[in-house]
């Protein structure tokens, strides 16, 4: 059938690659402020859009990339089910959870690769991409991967899109695995300092609890339970704590997956100032890095967020030792949005640009400069 969306997509590659003109994938532009700065022309996907099909007796959706992430968690949630690594939507600073514009796209959702609070506890995107339509550098489209979990024909290029910031070519289409909404979901509260936090997270890690997500910030740890309602009661009565009202703990975790809460609304404001927020990538085992500025921490200690002023060099040394990486997320980048590359890995990125976007027209530098 005839396809006006992908065929101008297509055409407008071909002119570009003729020109030697690069070109800036953009969908709902939620996250033209990560990585590196947006090069080139627009090349709007959002006309690609609309649910190709979904399955919910086999936990599978199809989507084009231009498709709202809101409509697509929509048509989910009419049938009980969710994208499980909750993929953050944002909007602008100083917006509440229930005001947040829903204007990402399952393409740039893919591409940027980020998931939510559960992240720890369910994986993140890459894990739930079972295939994918690409449109490259040549305008040839590309399929990979499928819609079943067993696929392993060929290389898997499907999930290797996932964070990839569009260097690779234009994400078409992605089939993406689903799960049911938890059945039962109860967050406690405890007032416990850094350290004491991470060794409580770390002890409940290693326990069979049904701990989805966990947040700490300013003396105050909080632990979301998720799962049957007989392991969730029975881990609310092991653990203790304080149980938060059902409402102000929906309107926490959405606050959080959003990024609307209170910690990075002051984010926000310290990056207005002069300041940059920092995710930091370490093992969870890590202890209280002691870095200037304010903390919080997610993923049972895996993430850890700081705004500060301290230079780059100070936070990726730090990253470096707890066995991660820094990313500047928001604000200044000048020593670059991503961690530095060693040669072997640059070497590696370098040459997949060079097979999929030989002449390099595809959101240049976005993901590291010179790529």
């Amino acid at each position: 059938m005839p396809d006006p969306a992908l065929d101008t997509l297509i055409a407008r590659v071909r002119a570009a690659r003729a020109a030697k003109t690069a070109l800036n994938i953009c969908g709902g532009g939620t996250k033209v402020f990560y990585g590196e700065a947006p090069h080139g022309e627009p090349l709007d996907v959002r006309p690609l859009a609309g649910i190709s099909s979904y399955e919910p007796t086999e936990l599978v959706v199809t989507a084009r990339a231009g498709t709202p992430l809101a409509e697509l968690e929509a048509a989910l949630a009419e049938q009980g089910q969710c994208l499980p690594f909750e993929p953050p939507r944002f909007g602008p600073a100083g917006t509440s959870a229930e005001t947040v514009p829903r204007g990402g796209t399952v393409g740039g959702m893919v591409a940027a690769g980020l998931a939510g609070p559960a992240r720890a506890a369910v994986g993140g995107v890459r894990d739930y991409v079972l295939g994918a339509t690409l449109l490259n550098g040549r305008a040839e489209v590309l399929s990979f991967g499928g819609q079943v979990m067993k696929n392993v024909a060929g290389y898997d290029v499907s999930r290797l899109l996932a964070g990839s910031m569009g260097t690779l070519g234009v994400i078409c289409e992605v089939s993406l695995k689903v799960l049911p909404t938890p059945v039962a979901t109860t967050t406690l509260r405890f007032e416990l300092d850094e350290a004491a936090a991470l060794k409580q997270l770390n002890t409940w890690g290693g326990q069979p609890l049904p701990v989805n997500a966990s947040a700490w910030w300013e003396g105050t740890l909080v632990l979301r339970l998720s799962g049957a309602a007989a392991a969730v009661q029975s881990a609310v009565k092991k653990l203790g704590g304080e149980v938060v009202d059902p409402v102000l703990a929906a309107a926490f975790w959405t606050g959080l997956r959003d990024h609307t809460d209170e910690f990075f609304d002051g984010a926000a404001k310290a990056v207005a100032g002069g300041a940059t927020l920092w995710r930091l990538s370490v093992a969870q085992t890590s202890p209280p890095m002691g870095l200037s500025g304010e903390m919080m921490i997610e993923w049972g200690g895996a993430q850890r967020w700081v705004v500060t002023t301290a230079p780059a060099a100070t936070l990726r040394e730090a990253a470096a030792r707890a066995g991660g990486h820094a990313t500047a997320f928001r604000g200044a980048k000048a020593a670059g949005a991503m961690a530095p590359l060693s040669a072997p890995l640059a070497r590696i990125h370098r040459e997949m640009k060079t097979a999929f976007d030989p002449d390099r027209i595809f959101n240049p530098g976005r993901l590291y400069p010179g790529l």
